[in-house]
């Protein structure tokens, strides 16, 4: 494969192809390296195009950042394949409850992943969906704190970035609510992943559930593609808008990442080196102060997003460019962003943010 060859699948949709050889081109050396870090979101799945297991995790979390901790999300891997098929996504539950109880063993290192979950239940079921969340629950007791029902949906196939993409107009949906009001009398949270023109109808849904901890995922889904390209300005100022919107909601937090997808519109996938830390945090970072402003560091918290966004850099690289850019943050700051906020909004044990 020619490099030119290689830096077109890189940027093929629907998500990067990570390319190991790439990533290793560019080196640098941990910052902050003993600062404690709860990672809230990376997936675990194997599929025909990536393998991204326990091994794998664990390569990319041992790469000299202090990660002490983190959240697995759903996507839609190890369902049941046998039973009442209401109840296969219990399946996904069940194998990361193992996954986290082999890392909790410490055969692994002092790392605890996945110790939150967050699964997947169809809400569209309504009121039948407390069944299959009790039954979750039941799976994983300690470790279930949560789900996420993709609700991400645009006209446009660019910005559309899902293998399956959801129907539109899922969040005002009536049964889709009856099984959002499911969550709250559980303890369960909703990790909310839709696009920026989404933003309001997900305000609407946490105004009608004031008492459900709702979790933003990836910026709020901040689109630059497709009717949003070349129109930088006016999509950061509709966007922005929302978001500062959406913070005046006391029930949501919102993850600082996810920025490497395809979907952001930047070019780095398709450059002959990897970027560098410097180089992301100079482009990400008003989008992330943006959000750091609206929410407060108490509600926010910085994420891998892991291996999706391993498409654009490496794990270290990754967390360096979230640490340059928590430079000007107090110390009482940046403990939330890096675990705190994870903590708090997923229940996570307080043990997780203290130094190993």
């Amino acid at each position: 494969m020619t490099p030119r060859e290689a830096a077109i699948k890189r940027g093929a949709p629907p998500h990067h192809w990570v390319d190991d050889a790439w990533l290793a081109l560019r080196t640098e050396d941990v910052l902050d390296a003993q600062r404690p870090i709860v990672d809230p979101h990376h997936h675990i799945w194997d599929r025909p195009h990536s393998t991204y297991q326990l091994p794998e995790l664990l390569a990319d979390l041992n790469t000299g950042h202090a990660v002490r901790g983190t959240v697995f999300v759903e996507c839609s891997s190890m369902y049941r394949a046998e039973g009442d098929p209401r109840f296969a996504s219990v399946g996904e539950v069940e194998y990361i409850n193992g996954v986290g109880a082999a890392s909790a063993s410490g055969r692994y290192g002092a790392v605890r992943a996945c110790a939150g979950i967050v699964g997947k239940v169809d809400l569209t079921m309504g009121a039948f969906a407390r069944e299959v969340l009790q039954a979750c629950k039941d799976r994983a007791p300690e470790r279930f704190k949560g789900i996420r029902h993709m609700v991400a949906w645009d006209a446009s196939p660019e910005v559309s970035s899902l293998l399956k993409p959801p129907p539109p107009g899922l969040m005002p949906d009536p049964a889709f609510r009856q099984g959002f009001a499911q969550l709250a009398p559980l303890g369960l949270s909703f990790d909310a992943w839709c696009y920026h023109p989404q933003l309001p109808q997900l305000i609407d849904l946490v105004d009608a559930f004031p008492d459900t901890r709702v979790i933003v995922n990836h910026l709020g889904g901040r689109a630059a593609l497709g009717p949003y390209a070349g129109r930088k300005d006016d999509v950061f100022r509709e966007w922005k808008g929302t978001i500062d919107a959406l913070a005046k909601r006391p029930n949501t937090f919102i993850k600082l990442g996810g920025i490497g997808m395809r979907l952001g519109g930047f070019d780095f996938h398709e450059r002959d080196l990897p970027p560098t830390s410097a180089e992301l945090a100079e482009a990400w970072g008003p989008y992330v102060q943006a959000c750091i402003d609206a929410f407060g560091p108490a509600r926010a918290m910085f994420e891998s997003n892991f291996p999706v966004d391993k498409g654009c850099c490496s794990y270290r690289v990754l967390w360096n460019a979230f640490k340059r850019m928590a430079q000007g943050c107090s110390e009482a700051e940046k403990a939330d962003l890096f675990a705190g906020t994870a903590i708090r909004a997923y229940g996570l044990p307080e043990a997780l943010g203290r130094a190993g």
